[in-house]
């Protein structure tokens, strides 16, 4: 019974989130907006570094495709964790928290939320990469790889910007998600492949977990994977360790906002 309760929790709080993006399509469109920026900025005046010696990857346009994929998919996740602060600065989370017998149902709603809009971030991405004649070498089992680590990643990227919003309770927080997911993202071979970076941007980005999804990814475009155990592995980490912190946020917030 409590089961279905919880389901029915998480289907409710998943069908009000879709609602609002119904009611107001425009929401849909920030998360969008600036890793588009960046595609163009990046595929514009970055694009003879593909011509480099050494640089080794088929196509710039197509290196860069990756991370902008990743990045409209973490955003989706950003936005989403934004509304939560914003649900439960107004009281709304409140008050879901007491229909909701087991409250991490809300959290599951929440990423549902996450995942849809992401799934449409990644369509809408890949039909302006297609329109503009981006080539593509993968199959389609390696683009669904591809798709699939953009998506773990957005669940990540929800359940850490979920910890966060439920701890502070306030829009205000919204700065202390954006600024970690963005040093994240340009702590990785952003522009140039790994083997290319040097100093301590090398070692970050040797520590960095979303290096070997960008790696992979990569690999998954030009049709030859790479590193793809490993970045499976660190999105599945990722996702457990930020479930486990969005847990703890959930638990948090029964005891009132910091």
């Amino acid at each position: 019974m409590t089961g279905a309760r919880s389901l029915s929790v998480a289907r409710g709080v998943a069908q009000q989130g879709t609602r609002k993006l119904v009611k107001n399509p425009v929401k849909a469109v920030p998360p969008m907006l600036v890793p588009l920026f960046f595609f163009i900025a990046f595929t514009g005046a970055l694009s003879a570094v593909g011509g480099t010696k050494g640089f080794g990857y088929y196509n710039y346009t197509a290196f860069e495709f990756v991370l902008v994929l990743y990045m409209g998919s973490m955003f989706a996740g950003i936005f989403t964790a934004f509304d939560i602060a914003l649900d439960y600065q107004s009281g709304l989370g409140n008050r879901m928290m007491l229909a909701a017998p087991r409250r991490l149902a809300i959290i599951s709603g929440y990423v549902i939320v996450a995942v849809g809009r992401a799934a449409l971030v990644v369509a809408v991405f890949w039909l302006i990469a297609i329109v503009t004649g981006m080539p593509v070498r993968g199959d389609a089992l390696e683009i669904a790889g591809l798709v699939a680590l953009a998506l773990l990643l957005n669940v990540a990227t929800t359940l850490y910007g979920a910890g966060i919003a439920l701890r502070f309770q306030t829009t205000a927080s919204g700065v202390l998600i954006l600024i970690p997911a963005f040093m994240v993202l340009f702590l990785s071979p952003v522009f140039i492949p790994r083997e290319h970076l040097s100093g301590w941007l090398h070692t970050a980005a040797g520590v960095n977990p979303l290096t070997p999804l960008l790696e992979a990814g990569r690999g998954f475009l030009a049709g030859d994977p790479v590193s793809t155990a490993l970045a499976f592995a660190a999105a599945a980490g990722l996702v457990i360790a930020f479930s486990i912190w969005a847990a703890l946020g959930m638990r948090s917030a029964e005891a009132g906002p910091h």
